[in-house]
């Protein structure tokens, strides 16, 4: 009887030693797979994407191909915390190359980035959704920031133009690439085999009065590699992005708040009733394809600080949609 009893126990001690253990692999596994998942992905071949409209805390973003976007407002850059993820099109974020993301524009897309503070402008790839802080049109890599000069500051009144021909020539080159994979992979080589030839000298025929000549075959001649979609990419990015900034002219510019846009003169002059308790609002007439508006901003604003405050505050008044514009 005691012997069972000592028995019995040591198996319970056995049971729960392997219990622990197995818990404790368990955790080393959850460990392990927390920072291999940390770890920098490796480079992926982008996708063409649009996407469908989307909502982000209580705001609708449609996305859309726009090869006539030109916007200014204010820009906001992205870094350490992002680094190694993977962006909206399936490329894998570098901080240190020549992105951005962008709420809307296709991806990829090329912009022209334009800092109004300094003139500095640079091309950048636009391959992730953002930024969603109402206040920001784009969020920019650090190194774009870098060069743009506005990396300490952290953000800048920045001028957004779409690349349209490069951006068409990217978007058309993604979207044959995803016809022929939907299609099926054709099978490619690098070159054709060359054929095993050989040559022998043959008697004359009878009555022939001279020995024919023998020419070897000739050998065909190897077929062109094709470019590797990858590498294709690759070049096409370094041939549209380079560290080259360029300097343009500065002109002065002055920040609002945009209440709304509103085709009668009586509801923006409402609005800027409404508003007045926040600061000095403007309403100007506008024409946009070939159509009268009415623009109600509050404003101008001496800095980024102050208009995202007014942005708050005229949200709370009623207007989701407000927006902060450089003008």
């Amino acid at each position: 009887m005691g012997n069972s009893g000592t028995g019995m126990r040591w198996t319970f001690l056995v049971a729960a030693a392997l219990a622990v253990s197995a818990c404790a692999e368990t955790e080393f596994l959850v460990h392990s797979a927390k920072r291999v998942g940390s770890v920098f992905e490796a480079p992926q071949e982008p996708t063409y994407k649009i996407g469908e409209p989307y909502q982000i805390q209580g705001t609708w973003y449609y996305p859309t191909e726009d090869y006539e976007y030109d916007e200014s407002g204010i820009a906001s850059w992205y870094g350490t915390q992002f680094h190694g993820r993977r962006t909206a099109n399936g490329e894998t974020y570098d901080m240190n190359a020549l992105t951005a993301a962008h709420r809307t524009l296709p991806l990829p897309s090329y912009v022209r980035i334009t800092n109004l503070e300094n003139g500095r402008s640079l091309i950048l790839k636009v391959n992730d959704r953002g930024p969603f802080a109402k206040g920001r049109i784009i969020d920019i890599s650090r190194r774009g920031a870098q060069l743009l000069g506005f990396h300490d500051v952290g953000t800048a009144r920045v001028r957004v133009q779409i690349m349209a021909d490069q951006s068409r020539a990217i978007a058309s080159r993604l979207k044959s690439k995803t016809q022929l994979a939907e299609a099926g992979t054709p099978i490619t080589v690098e070159r054709l085999p060359k054929p095993d030839v050989k040559t022998e000298a043959l008697a004359p025929p009878p009555g022939s009065a001279s020995t024919p000549v023998v020419r070897p075959a000739s050998a065909p001649q190897p077929v062109a590699a094709l470019p590797d979609k990858k590498t294709a990419t690759k070049r096409n990015d370094n041939e549209v992005l380079t560290d080259k900034v360029t300097q343009t002219p500065v002109r002065k510019t002055s920040l609002y708040v945009q209440a709304g846009a509103f085709t009668q003169f009586e509801n923006a002059n409402r609005v800027r009733a409404k508003l007045s308790p926040l600061g000095p609002v403007t309403v100007k007439q506008v024409l946009v394809g070939g159509k009268d508006f009415y623009r109600v901003r509050v404003g101008p604003l001496p800095s980024v600080g102050d208009a995202d405050r007014t942005l708050e505050a005229v949200g709370r008044a009623g207007y989701p949609d407000a927006r902060i514009v450089v003008d």
